[in-house]
């Protein structure tokens, strides 16, 4: 039952390496919003909804990842590919 260990694997670099992508994205994107408010402060609106639609698309991306990789933990379509191995 290797596969079992493979993929409880993959799920957890799947769900660690996709929200430490998310937290270095959202971190950047936070940073450089700062900057650019404080260099024009009259655009401060207009960049903090852009900057929310794109901290929902990254969180998405996040989030899917995260399905996924408990989808393939809990009903590992894998499994039945074993079964019908012949013993």
């Amino acid at each position: 039952m290797e596969v079992i260990s493979f993929v409880a694997l993959a799920a957890g670099l799947i769900i660690g390496l996709g929200a430490v992508g998310a937290c270095i994205g959202i971190g950047i994107m936070g940073s450089k919003y700062l900057e650019s408010a404080a260099r024009q402060p009259e655009l401060m609106g207009e960049l903090q909804t852009k900057m929310f639609l794109l901290a929902g698309l990254i969180d998405a991306a996040f989030i899917i990842g995260t399905g996924i990789a408990l989808w393939f933990a809990t009903a590992n379509p894998f499994l039945a590919q074993i079964a019908n191995l012949p013993k």
